[in-house]
């Protein structure tokens, strides 16, 4: 079953002169990673906004064609923000909010008028058990969260994502500025979530992709050139460009 199905999408950047994405169709599988590569400037951060409407916040966009979630038009007539709660984001760099780890879990909640104690106890426990970094932090859920390494504050946004109860997760680059064994954590940690949400990740990392998507789609230069099980479009891609990519003829 899919989650998303992406329909001759179109995306204009400057009023229409910039031509971001073209005649994008993709259908992105419940509960399974799907990796977007390809060189940068390629459209597959782009891509990504339109899957929970970031690219409204840009001034001069526009969209042409269809991404249907669970069946449902997301450009359509919908409550935006419930969108953006129901398709989570991690950001490129880790992007904590300036208070206690506790807090940066717990403010989603809050902001919607959750105060029961308890409740929030319950959920930070379980969202920080989720991104695998409860054992690291439930003697210090008071200390700020800046006090975190890298990898730890990255896996505090992923926590802070799933408290919220999300049914995807989009991903962009969440790796890059971390070190090789926090990467790794995050990568083990993916594999974990696939079971409970639908997880989408723009990687520079073909590696990356290789270990731990289930599908990868390659982009180039706004074109979605080819979209396979990952084994398969690395063993065996169909389009020269892809083949060329992935043996690392250009990129």
């Amino acid at each position: 079953m899919n989650k998303f199905e992406i329909k001759d999408l179109n995306l204009y950047y400057d009023n229409g002169s910039n031509h971001a994405l073209k005649h994008i169709s993709l259908s992105i599988p419940n509960k399974q990673v799907t990796a977007l590569i390809g060189p940068s400037g390629c459209g597959k951060s782009s891509l990504l906004r339109c899957l929970n409407r970031m690219n409204d916040l840009i001034e001069g966009v526009k969209l042409e064609g269809q991404i249907l979630l669970d069946n449902e038009d997301i450009y359509g007539n919908i409550d935006v923000a419930h969108l953006r709660i129901k398709v989570g984001m991690v950001f490129q760099k880790a992007n904590p909010f300036p208070m206690s780890i506790y807090d940066n879990v717990a403010y989603g909640l809050r902001a919607q008028g959750i105060t029961d104690k308890k409740k929030l106890d319950e959920v930070v426990e379980k969202s920080l058990r989720g991104a695998a970094l409860w054992n690291e932090v439930k003697d210090r859920l008071k200390s700020p969260a800046f006090g975190l390494s890298g990898g730890q504050q990255q896996r505090l946004c992923i926590a802070r994502t799933i408290s919220m109860e999300p049914e995807v997760i989009l991903m962009d680059e969440p790796t890059s500025a971390l070190d090789p064994i926090a990467t790794k954590k995050i990568e083990d940690l993916m594999e974990g979530l696939k079971k409970n949400y639908t997880i989408i990740i723009v990687t520079h990392s073909m590696q990356q992709a290789r270990r731990i998507s289930d599908r990868t789609a390659f982009f180039l230069m706004g074109e979605l050139v080819e979209h396979d099980e990952t084994a398969k479009l690395f063993a065996d891609p169909r389009d020269d460009r892809t083949r060329g990519y992935v043996n690392g003829d250009f990129g």
